[in-house]
């Protein structure tokens, strides 16, 4: 027997809705009419409780099956995917998201780009420094305040990293931007050594400030699946302050004066630090969106409120120095970073005493397309260890692992290119700089994702710290680039200088390799939720 239901609605036009449940007893049809309509309820008919009745689909709305719940953004939220889609494309996001997100991106790569312009200032307003009469200045004073600055900086770096994540990042970012802007203001009223070499170590002291601050924005405002990808284009905010201060610092010294050329990076840098203080945001919660990965927020709030937080140096010693795997980095980061160093300290000299070339000008054209080189080879470094990471659909390999599988394909070919750099006859410039060019895509790459990895290891208020530590090992080893290998060249040849840095390199793939499956913060604590869930 089949039962009709008729409601009839009544408005702009009389019209009639007929539903149709065959097969379905009365009873439970008008039961469940009743908990929908009050006129039916009104009724006030006996019956009992039904049992239960699929849903009828709302008139005017497509019916869907019930997935789920994901992470979800739209116009005032960053992400929306469901669980299948979200491991084979990536998180997907509103376009007012995608346009706060870009914004805050264009903020930390000018700012940090801005960072070098006032940290190579100097070096390339010096040499009319030396040739000012007033000044009586050498080579030797010269080199003494370039001493000065990698050890502030160094250290400078780690103190920043750790202290920092009590801190705003933003405020840290442009804050020190401005300040380091104002010390190459400074550097140029000065007239004598002792007043150089005070300021241009309180510029190396604040330089330290702007990495660990732009590791932590890029870990809040990028999941893990495209993470590699903005890593590496922020990467080239390196190459980008390079490419600038030449133009910058060089010409206003040749044009106007040694002063000019420390004056108008350092009003840049006063400019773009007011554009960084707007431009940027801690994280997306600052602006009213979700965070893009990791636990739901109130629940985060709830533990915190629970469980006091670490001081600093429990947080570092806990989530940084009792790492084995950080200190893994943090020595493979040596090892690249004397590569880099001597590479780019020493292969001028190498083509002049070497390979005959005439003068450091022409030797300095060969050796040009490193900075290109490690530019296009960042972008690409990054996004092949994101598309490693989607590759994996089962969610069982190791988010950090597959970035080292790309550290240690990119480390080979650093060996490879300076086996070959050797071979390259004097006479084939454009080959010796398309080496080069090789060289520098291939050492980039490790440079900016080793300092990744080591961001994704350590839970967010550790990334500053993080960073902070590698950088400092990392500016040891590019310390150990100087002295040790003059003295290796002066004594043994450069055959000798050579084969050290492939030994480096040999040391940097030893150190990785047992790294290789390395999961994430992200992941470990998602197993662990998983591992409690069904626990219970």
């Amino acid at each position: 027997m089949q039962h009709h239901l008729q409601f009839r609605l009544r408005g702009s036009g009389a019209k009639s809705l007929t539903v149709s449940t065959p097969a379905l007893p009365a009873r439970p049809l008008l039961a469940s009419a009743a908990r929908n309509s009050p006129l039916i309820a009104s009724l006030g008919s006996p019956l009992p409780r039904p049992l239960p009745v699929p849903t009828l689909p709302t008139v005017g709305m497509q019916h869907r099956p019930a997935r789920e719940p994901q992470h979800v953004c739209s116009a005032t939220g960053a992400a929306a995917a469901s669980p299948g889609d979200a491991k084979d494309a990536g998180p997907v996001y509103s376009a007012d998201f995608i346009r706060r997100r870009l914004l805050v991106f264009f903020g930390i790569v000018i700012g940090y780009s801005s960072y070098y312009l006032t940290r190579n200032s100097l070096t390339y307003t010096a040499p009319v420094m030396v040739a000012d009469p007033t000044l009586g200045m050498d080579i030797t004073q010269i080199g003494a305040m370039t001493s000065i600055f990698p050890i502030a900086y160094g250290m400078s770096k780690f103190i920043s990293g750790v202290v920092g994540a009590r801190f705003s990042p933003t405020l840290l970012l442009a804050g020190g931007l401005m300040l380091t802007a104002a010390v190459n203001i400074a550097f140029g009223f000065g007239t004598s050594l002792a007043w150089f070499c005070f300021f241009w170590a309180l510029n190396g002291t604040l330089q330290g400030v702007g990495g660990p601050c732009c590791a932590r924005i890029l870990t809040t405002w990028f999941a893990s699946k495209e993470r590699g990808t903005y890593w590496g284009m922020w990467n080239i905010a390196h190459n980008l302050g390079g490419f600038a201060a030449p133009l910058v610092a060089g010409g206003f010294a040749k044009a106007m004066g040694w002063k000019w050329g420390m004056w108008a990076p350092g009003i840049i840098g006063l400019l773009v630090g007011v554009i960084v203080l707007f431009a940027a945001k801690d994280k997306p919660e600052d602006c009213g969106y979700p965070p893009v990965e990791g636990p739901d927020p109130k629940k985060v709030a709830a533990k915190a409120d629970s469980k006091p937080k670490p001081d600093i140096w429990s947080a570092l010693v806990n989530n940084v120095l009792k790492n084995p795997f950080i200190w893994g980095m943090a020595l493979t980061y040596f090892f690249i970073y004397v590569v880099r160093q001597g590479v780019t300290s020493w292969f001028v000299f190498y083509l002049i005493k070497a390979k005959g070339v005439e003068d450091a000008a022409q030797a300095a054209v060969r050796v040009s397309g490193l900075e290109l080189g490690g530019l296009v080879g960042s972008l690409i470094a990054g996004r092949m260890s994101d598309w490693l990471i989607s590759r994996d659909t089962s969610g069982k390999g190791g988010n950090v692992g597959k970035r080292v599988q790309v550290v240690m394909l990119y480390t080979v070919g650093i060996a490879a290119a300076l086996l070959t750099f050797q071979a390259v006859p004097a006479s084939m410039a454009w080959l010796q700089w398309a080496n080069v060019f090789m060289i520098g895509f291939f050492l980039y790459g490790p440079q900016m994702l080793i300092g990744l990895c080591g961001a994704e290891l350590v839970g967010p208020d550790s990334v500053g710290a993080s960073e902070g530590f590698l950088g400092w090992i990392a500016y040891l080893g590019a310390a150990n680039a100087g002295i040790p290998l003059s003295i290796i060249v002066k004594e043994y040849g450069w055959s000798t200088y050579f084969s050290t840095l492939i030994g480096a390199c040999v040391m940097a793939l030893i150190l990785l390799s047992p790294m290789t499956h390395l999961r994430s913060y992200v992941q470990r604590e998602e197993r662990k939720r998983l591992n409690a869930a069904k626990n219970e």
